[in-house]
């Protein structure tokens, strides 16, 4: 039996390192928008290729990391570029048991322009004739990112989670499933006993904006899932049980972030590896805060993911403001 099992794509990364570029944004900074010459040879600092991640796929390698039997439901292509995430996957003892490869088929490669410290993706998800295996009782399954043909796919998790009650179901939606609506996965939301997501993610399911995060956090709760954790960037993280409301702080950055890619990815996937090795909920947002401050370090969401001993490290030299504060 497996600890944890993530659905969700996979893709290569490769990330673009500009020079000549200019960020606009609006006075709060929530809106920016990025500036480069049109019908010019634009310069360009370096690139680095990154196999094997998506949200999904960050989430088993982070949860395998810290000690779990960890697996993957994913769809690739049989290209070189899905042998080379398959081989990345088996470095880091994700186990591809559920992977599905289909024959003909490219598997996804996005281009990552990275400026400053921030980065804007470009996506493009295959299409694929998808089926959700038998993937049996984990502990936990984690769903995350998928494609927009995956309509379909979608109802067959859906059935399965219902199918399957005691299976924990950690819930952190991509693009498509909050463009999909909070209507079509009703039946997901419902049966989620941990959700993430970020402020601006929150409104957009919700349909509404300028509600305060305390509100956002009970709408979100109402859908059904029995723990809800909000981010917002580098003020922390802020949490909902039904019962009690709390902020957590971000975990000091020992230097400015390097890249930010894949931080909601190690605080979600690890906040569920420690809740899965029997750590309570507000130890492991803890641990998820400090695997999140050590990937933006690094390029990438996988380079700066942390083994357990690691962070109980860093949580014995936490700084005295690292500390949980309930709120009103």
């Amino acid at each position: 039996m497996y600890d944890f099992i993530a659905a969700g794509d996979i893709v290569t990364d490769a990330f673009i390192k500009l020079k000549d570029a200019s960020v606009s944004c609006d006075i709060n900074r929530e809106h920016c928008t990025i500036t480069m010459a049109f019908g010019a040879k634009i310069p360009y600092e370096s690139v680095e290729v990154v196999r094997a991640v998506g949200n999904s796929s960050n989430a088993a390698v982070s949860c395998s990391r810290l000690g779990l039997k960890s697996a993957l439901v994913t769809n690739m292509g049989d290209d070189q570029n899905g042998r080379d995430c398959l081989e990345s996957l088996k470095k880091d003892g994700v186990a591809t048991d559920f992977v599905s490869v289909h024959r003909g088929k490219e598997t996804n490669y996005h281009y990552v322009l990275w400026y400053e410290s921030d980065r804007t993706i470009l996506v493009k998800h295959q299409e694929y004739d998808r089926t959700f295996p038998d993937i049996g009782s984990p502990r936990w399954l984690y769903l995350s990112s998928l494609g927009g043909d995956t309509l379909l796919y979608h109802r067959q998790i859906t059935e399965f989670v219902k199918n399957h009650p005691d299976i924990s179901l950690a819930f952190q939606p991509g693009t498509f499933q909050i463009q999909l609506g909070k209507d079509e996965l009703k039946d997901i939301y419902a049966r989620t006993k941990i959700f993430f997501c970020n402020v601006e993610e929150a409104e957009k399911i919700l349909g509404l904006d300028t509600l305060g995060t305390n509100e956002l956090l009970k709408r979100i709760h109402e859908l059904g899932p029995e723990v809800v954790v909000i981010t917002d960037g580098p003020k922390g993280a802020y949490v909902f049980d039904d019962k009690n409301m709390w902020h957590q702080p971000s975990y000091p950055d020992p230097k400015p972030p390097f890249e930010r890619t894949g931080a909601g990815d190690a605080l979600a996937s690890t906040t569920v590896a420690a809740l899965a090795l029997g750590k309570d909920l507000e130890t492991a947002l803890k641990w998820g805060m400090v695997n999140a401050m050590s990937v933006v370090q690094q390029v990438g969401a996988q380079k700066g993911l942390l083994t357990r001993p690691q962070i109980e490290e860093y949580l014995k030299n936490a700084p005295a403001d690292f500390k949980t504060r309930k709120l009103k």
